[in-house]
Formats: C-alpha cells, sequence, structure tokens
C-alpha cells in the first residue's frame, strides 16, 4: 500500500485553485478586447443603447439616456413599426379616452418618461420625394404604402395606385369632377379671382386637394383633419406638398388667433356645426375674419332625411347675421358681417357675447365656450374688404402689429429678414430650388422669414411659440399662414413632412420666460425636429454661439452632417448660423 505525500496534496489544490484564476483573468482580457477593437463591440454596444432608449420609461433611464446623447453618444433607431409615430395623436393610447365630442381624437400627448426616445426610421422603400409641382398630381407609393383611401374613394377622384405612384386626379366626395371645376363654381359667388381672399381654412380636408388647386388663386389654405380611419390622409397632403397638419375640432379652440381666414370651407367634414347650442358654428365665427365667406358641401346642406339639421343651420347663422349668399345643391355660401355683431338677440341656441375680459385669440389647450367673439374697436380694419388686396398686404403692417410691438419694428424685421434670406441662399442651401417645398419656421414672430421666400416655390408653417407674444394674427394679416405650439410637446404631423425647419433662438423654446429655468430638454426638441424632418432635410438654427456649439454636438448623436457659419454681413448680434443635413439612412435589411 502507497503513502499519501500531505504536502503534495496541498500544492495540487493551490495550483488548480490559481490555473482556474489566470483562466478567467485571459479570458476577460479576450473579451476586453473583442468588446474593443471589433464590430461585435459596437453592436453589443448599440443593443444596450437601444433597449434603454426603448425601456426608458421612468425618469432616472431618461435622465441617463439624455446624458449619454448629450456627451455624443448616437441615439438608436425605433422599432420598424414607428414609422408614422406621432406622439401626441397616437391612437393606442388615445383610444383609452373619452369618446364624447371627440375627446380622445384631440392631442394627448404624453410625459417625456413615457414616450422611447430613438429616432424613427423611414419605410422601407422609401425614396426621397417626388419634387413640386409634379407632386401636386403624383407621390411615390412606397412612401406611404397604404392602400385604403384608393380603394374606397378611387371612384370619387380622391387618388389612386398608377404602377409605383399615388396619383391625384383632383376630385373629392362633393366634387368627383375636380377641385378645379368645383372652385371655379365657387367664384361665381365669392371673389376668388380678386386677389381680396388670401387665406383659407379647409376643415375635414381628406387629401386637400381643394387647397392644392386654390394656390393656382393664389389663396393659401391650411387644410386640417384628424388621425382617423382614413389612414394617413393628412400624411399624404403633405407628400404632395399642401399645407396641412392633424387636428380635430372638439372640446377645444384650433389653435389660430381671431379673425385668421378669409375664407372657411367644409367639404362633407361632417362637423355638426350646431351641437352643443351651436359652438362648433361659434368657432368658426372666431376664426372667420369681418366680410369674410362660409362654404359648407355636403351634409347637413339640403340632404336627405337631414332636413331639421339643416334647418338649424341656417337657424344658427342667421342669429349671427350671416348673410345667405346662395344655397345650390349641397353647397351653401355665408357672408359674415364685416361690422358690429348682431347680438345680444333672441335666438334659439342661447347665444350671446363672450366677456370683454375674454381674448378671443388665445387658442392654445382653451376650453371651446358657447359665446360669440367681441370685436375690438379696429374691428372694421380686420374686414377682408379693408385689406390691402395680395401681394400688398405681405408687406404693409397690419392693426395687430401696434398691439404686439413698437411703432417701426415691424418694418425693421422684414428688411432684416430679406438680408438673412439671401445670406443663407449663398451658403449654398436649396431654398428656392424644387428640392424644397415644405417649410417650417418653429419661431416666426412677425414670419418675416417666411415673407422674403415668398417667391420661391414653397409654402411656411409659421410657429407662434404658445408661451411667447401673440403675433400670429400679424402673421395672418400678411396673407400668411401658421400655428400657436408648444415645443415641448410634439407637433401635430406625421414623421418626414419638412424639407426645411428654420429656428431662431432654439433655446427660448425650452425656458421659462420668468424664471429662466428649463421647461423640457433640447435633446427631446431636437429629436422632435428630426422626427418631422425628411431624410436629406436641412436644419437653420440662429442663436448664440454657446447655444449652437451645444447644437452641433448633439446633432452628430441623432444623424445630422451639420456645419457653422458666421452672421450675414451687418449683423449686430452676438450669433452664430449651424446648417444641419439629416442623413438618409436606414434600419438594416430595409430596401
Amino acid at each position: 500500500m502507497g503513502h499519501t505525500n500531505p504536502t503534495s496534496k496541498k500544492y495540487g489544490s493551490r495550483w488548480k485553485f490559481l490555473d482556474l484564476v489566470s483562466l478567467a483573468f485571459f479570458v476577460a482580457v479576450g473579451v476586453f478586447f473583442l468588446l474593443v477593437f471589433t464590430r461585435l463591440g459596437d453592436s453589443l454596444a448599440a443593443s444596450g443603447r437601444q433597449a434603454l432608449a426603448l425601456s426608458a420609461t421612468d425618469a432616472r433611464q431618461r435622465a441617463r439616456l439624455v446624458a449619454l446623447v448629450e456627451e455624443g453618444q448616437p441615439l438608436e433607431a425605433c422599432p420598424a413599426d414607428a414609422v408614422d409615430h406621432m406622439p401626441c395623436e397616437d391612437p393606442r393610447r388615445n383610444s383609452q379616452l373619452s369618446r364624447e365630442r371627440n375627446f380622445y381624437r384631440e392631442r394627448h400627448c404624453p410625459m417625456p418618461e413615457e414616450s422611447p426616445l430613438c429616432l424613427i426610421p423611414p419605410p422601407s422603400g422609401y425614396q426621397i420625394p417626388v419634387p413640386w409641382p409634379d407632386s401636386l398630381y403624383k407621390i411615390w407609393h412606397s412612401n406611404m404604402p397604404y392602400n385604403k383611401i384608393a380603394d374606397r374613394k378611387g371612384h370619387q377622384g380622391w387618388m389612386k395606385e398608377d404602377g409605383p405612384y399615388f396619383v391625384f386626379p383632383g376630385g373629392g366626395t362633393m366634387f368627383p369632377d375636380g377641385a378645379v371645376s368645383y372652385i371655379e363654381k365657387l367664384g361665381q359667388y365669392i371673389p376668388i379671382d380678386k386677389h381680396t381672399i388670401r387665406t383659407a381654412l379647409d376643415m375635414g380636408c381628406g387629401v386637400a386637394s381643394f387647397g392644392g388647386f386654390l394656390l393656382n388663386k393664389e389663396i393659401l389654405t391650411l387644410s386640417f383633419a384628424p388621425r382617423d380611419s382614413h389612414k394617413s390622409q393628412i400624411q399624404f397632403a403633405l407628400e404632395r406638398g399642401i399645407p396641412t397638419f392633424v387636428a380635430m375640432l372638439g372640446t377645444r379652440r384650433l389653435p389660430f388667433p381671431a379673425y385668421a381666414f378669409d375664407l372657411v370651407h367644409c367639404s362633407r367634414c361632417l362637423i355638426p356645426f350646431t351641437a352643443y347650442n351651436g359652438t362648433y358654428f361659434v368657432e368658426v365665427d372666431r376664426l372667420l375674419r369681418p366680410g369674410g365667406y362660409l362654404v359648407i358641401s355636403g351634409p347637413p346642406v339640403q340632404w336627405a332625411k337631414q332636413d331639421k339639421e339643416w334647418a338649424d343651420l341656417q337657424a344658427v347663422a342667421r342669429a349671427l347675421c350671416y348673410e345667405l349668399i346662395v344655397v345650390e345643391g349641397n353647397t351653401a355660401i355665408w357672408k359674415k358681417p364685416a361690422g358690429d355683431s348682431c347680438l345680444p338677440n333672441q335666438n334659439e341656441f342661447g347665444l350671446d357675447l363672450c366677456s370683454e375680459a375674454a381674448n378671443p385669440s388665445y387658442a392654445w389647450y382653451i376650453e371651446l365656450e358657447n359665446c360669440v367673439s367681441r370685436l375690438t374697436n379696429m374691428e372694421g380694419e380686420y374686414a377682408v374688404e379693408s385689406l390691402p388686396s395680395w401681394p400688398l398686404r405681405l408687406n404693409k403692417p397690419s392693426p395687430r402689429v401696434l398691439l404686439t410691438s413698437r411703432d417701426g419694428l415691424f418694418e425693421a424685421d422684414t428688411k432684416r429678414w430679406v438680408r438673412r434670406v439671401a445670406y443663407y441662399k449663398s451658403l449654398g442651401l436649396k431654398l428656392g430650388t424644387s428640392n424644397v417645398r415644405n417649410v417650417m419656421d418653429m419661431n416666426a414672430f412677425f414670419g418675416g422669414f417666411a415673407a422674403a421666400i415668398i417667391s420661391d416655390p414653397v409654402w411656411v408653417m409659421n410657429i407662434v411659440p404658445s408661451h411667447s407674444h401673440s403675433t400670429l394674427g400679424v402673421i395672418f394679416d400678411r396673407g400668411l399662414i401658421g400655428v400657436y405650439h408648444d415645443w415641448c410637446e410634439a407637433f401635430s404631423t406625421y414623421p418626414r413632412t419638412y424639407d426645411v425647419i428654420h429656428v431662431v433662438n432654439i433655446d427660448s423654446l425650452i425656458r421659462d420666460k420668468r424664471t429662466g429655468n428649463y421647461r423640457c430638454n433640447l435633446v427631446d426638441l431636437m429629436v422632435e425636429m428630426d422626427r418631422i424632418l425628411r431624410p436629406e432635410g436641412t436644419v437653420i438654427v440662429r442663436d448664440s454661439p454657446d447655444i449652437i456649439k451645444k447644437v452641433a454636438r448633439l446633432s452628430g448623436g441623432i444623424r445630422w452632417t451639420s456645419s457653422i457659419y458666421k452672421t450675414e454681413p451687418g449683423s449686430t448680434g452676438n450669433e452664430k448660423i449651424l446648417v444641419a443635413t439629416k442623413t438618409f439612412w436606414k434600419l438594416p435589411g430595409a430596401s
């Protein structure tokens, strides 16, 4: 029998332990080199960032991700099913809300921590949009491959599929023979060709052919419809290059100032104007300029089995002293009185004037009221006939200028933007070319930027921040269009709808004016800008050098390429200009 050496046994156990430690060390070193110096490491890191982005459902996770982006880390793409994501009009969230007065179809924005922080990808097969004016008649099918409207409304001339395109014959439910002939008929009763009508609102617009063909008359129409069962009707209109956005007339005022539109149009928009004691008709009255025209085509105008609704509509119009110009078939045209309201009077709807303290131009998340807006002591100067004809009104200060600024500021601002736009174009931007059609000015003030590019083949959505001076009425008086908005929330449009986004003082959009504190963060704002910007689209930012430096650092994280320029000669402000281009990237495996 052999003898066991206890010393040998002890050292054998120690070497076995050291072997395991050494093996673990070399494995760790190997993994380190694998992660740092190979694509596998990049892939795993990206997967980690994407997991963090898609699970950022509480404040700490979101703050961590924001901090990474601020340090220059790239944001990951959202999943493929998010290609049409609209944070404030998300049917999955909003379907749980009340149906009363279509509340669930209005804007309902998530808190930042409830939204994934990632970049919206284009759909598979996406192409750079067809340029204007060809886009009025055809768009790429692959950019929004949704056939529902073409299948259901093709016989009415809305749109149809034709090879790689959707084509738009220009028809509508109430004008299957085409918008052009329909507009000509309206012109028999409305001065469409006399340059007195410039701004129009089309409610429940479908694919916006009415507004598209009114452009030939130099009438700028802003069209809206909710995100509803006609999937992507507003998205189709924007792809065509027609001014539109997503909205619902439900429980709140539409985001426009009082007396904004020279013409309001409804073609089978199905808005119950006389419901709730005429509340919706009263909202139209708030928006319609004195002496302006209201056209309702379709139900309930002389419509079968809607005699009471038609009688009620005529009654509420009489209560506000609208002149019924004509009823032809299922189309009725009224003219709003140019002077004082005929209220108070005896009417079956209980309508009366709003209080003198009520401001009819407050319209950001303001509940609808069952009272009629009072005209100011300058009501005659707001009337359609009192404004200069187009295009003279573009550069003539309106009475509302004096209500919002000091004397001479409007003229100075107009001249300043002529110089600035000329300088922008000298930088090689695409402004003035067929590559640019849909433009947004995120902080428009008087609309000087839009006025300076009025001869370009573009339209401009002028945004007046809801927390700033209410200058949007001046913009409409000039014959331009726009809306109120708070940039701490997502805008009411689909992804990939603007070719150029312009913003002055981007930092002011997210700060509280009184305290100077940030209300939201720049990362979220720039991700929203990226959502609504088309691939290869351009962003122009003017701000202080420190803010421009920060925007430049963040732009790399959202896949923009950027350059920084000095301001134009003669500029007196301490500003820099950043010009960025959104890269055309696709999800892996997408065509």
